[in-house]
């Protein structure tokens, strides 16, 4: 997928789901809560945090040896020390939002603007496991898209 294409379609999604979150009642981001135990304020936390590493590791790995050493704040319930040391659970909504939408609207341009020759940089992310720029963009929507429908179970529940 081109990541002309990538960008394109999450901004998309981030125009069509920024008047979704704008949409909801307070009661309705804090109490439901998903399989680990998240809200959905703590789900577009985590989003923000995703939005950001991703960030970092696309611009390091424009111009860092490979294989780039970068923590993977994904595994071991690091993410979730993320969620609550930021405590987005407690965090202004309105705020949240916008860090939510300007934090993928900056990845879109980003990887935008990657430098092609670059894309077969990888990152260690995990014992045994490397990832390229180009897998690591490419898989972008997919995460995105797991944590969007995540916020739909949510606001299905009775």
């Amino acid at each position: 997928m081109a990541f002309q294409t990538i960008a394109a379609e999450l901004q998309k999604l981030v125009a069509d789901w920024t008047e979704t979150l704008e949409s909801l009642p307070p009661q309705t981001i804090a109490d439901r809560r998903n399989g680990q135990d998240r809200s959905i304020r703590q789900i577009v936390g985590h989003m923000v945090d995703s939005a950001s590493n991703n960030t970092h590791r696309v611009v390091h790995l424009q111009y860092r040896e490979s294989p780039v050493e970068f923590p993977n704040y994904s595994t071991y319930g690091n993410n979730d020390k993320w969620i609550a040391i930021q405590n987005y659970q407690e965090e202004d909504w309105q705020l949240l939002i916008n860090y939510w939408k300007y934090a993928h609207l900056h990845f879109c341009h980003l990887i935008q603007n990657i430098n092609l020759e670059q894309l077969d940089q990888q990152w260690h992310a995990d014992t045994n496991q490397f990832v390229s720029l180009k897998e690591m963009v490419e898989d972008f929507p997919r995460h995105f898209k797991l944590h969007i429908a995540e916020i739909e179970e949510l606001l299905n529940q009775q």
